[in-house]
C-alpha cells in the first residue's frame, strides 16, 4: 500500500481517480487546488504526488517548482492537457517525474504510478536479461540467441528493457510510446504494434504464436520471461 496525493479540481476526476486507486489497495488524499496540494504535501508528504497542471490559485507547474526548490524529491506525475505540449515540457524541466495526457485510461495512470513507487524504493532496472536463449546485455548493447549474436535495433533494445524492468505487467501500448519513444513526438500506437511484430521475428521460436511477448486484448502487452540480473547484486 502507498499513500498517493492527488491535486486536482475536476470533482468527477478526482472521485474517480480517489476510488480507482482506493480500490487498489492504497491510501488516498485529495486536494481540489494548488495551494492547499501545496500544504498538504508539505505537512504529510506522500509517496507520490499526482499533480494537475491546471489547477485554481496556485498551478500545478508552480506546485512543482516549489517543491522542488525546498529540496524534495517527491516522486510527482503530472496531469496535462491534450495538446499542451508546453506544459510537458515545462514540468519536466521544473522537476516531474512523469505526466499523462487527458483523456488517459486508469490503467495506464496506475501502471505509471506503479513505476514511479518502484523507482523511489530504490529497485534498480535490469542490466542483463535472460530468457528461453536469449541473453541480453543492456549496458553493452549486446544480444546473443543460443551463444551467437543477435541483431537487435537501439529502439528494440530499449523495448526489451522496459519489458524487462515491468515483466509481468500488461502494458498498455501509449505508455509504451512514452518510454520507448522520445514525447515529444506522437507516432500512432500502429508503430508499437510494427515494432513488436519485427522483434518477435527475431527473439520468438515461433512469432505466430508467441511464448515471451504476448498481446493483452485491448490493452497492450505483456512480457512473460527472464531473469533479471541487477546492477551490483
Amino acid at each position: 500500500m502507498a499513500r498517493l496525493l492527488i491535486v486536482e479540481d475536476d470533482d468527477s476526476m478526482a472521485v474517480a481517480l480517489k476510488d480507482g486507486f482506493e480500490y487498489e489497495g492504497h491510501q488516498v488524499s485529495v486536494a481540489r487546488d494548488g495551494a492547499s496540494g501545496l500544504e498538504l504535501a508539505r505537512r504529510d508528504p506522500p509517496d507520490v504526488l499526482i499533480l494537475d497542471v491546471m489547477l485554481p490559485k496556485m498551478s500545478g507547474l508552480d506546485v512543482c517548482r516549489e517543491i522542488r526548490r525546498e529540496g524534495s524529491r517527491l516522486p510527482i506525475l503530472m496531469l496535462t492537457a491534450r495538446g499542451q505540449e508546453i506544459d510537458k515540457v515545462l514540468g519536466l524541466k521544473l522537476g516531474a517525474d512523469d505526466y499523462v495526457t487527458k483523456p488517459f485510461g486508469f490503467l495506464e495512470l496506475a501502471a505509471r504510478v506503479e513505476a514511479l513507487l518502484r523507482r523511489a524504493s530504490g529497485v534498480a532496472g535490469a542490466d542483463e536479461l535472460a530468457f528461453g536463449d536469449i541473453r541480453i546485455d543492456f549496458r553493452r548493447a549486446e544480444a546473443t540467441r543460443d551463444g551467437e549474436p543477435l541483431d537487435l535495433s537501439a529502439r528494440e533494445l530499449r523495448l526489451l528493457k522496459y519489458f524487462a524492468d515491468h515483466a509481468g505487467e500488461a502494458i498498455p501500448r501509449e505508455e509504451l510510446l512514452d518510454a520507448v519513444w522520445d514525447y515529444e513526438h506522437t507516432p500512432f500506437t500502429r508503430t508499437v504494434d510494427m515494432h513488436i511484430a519485427k522483434l518477435r521475428k527475431k527473439i520468438e521460436v515461433d512469432p505466430a504464436d508467441p511464448r515471451w511477448i504476448v498481446t493483452v486484448h485491448r490493452i497492450g502487452y505483456k512480457f512473460t520471461g527472464g531473469s533479471k540480473n541487477v546492477s551490483g547484486s
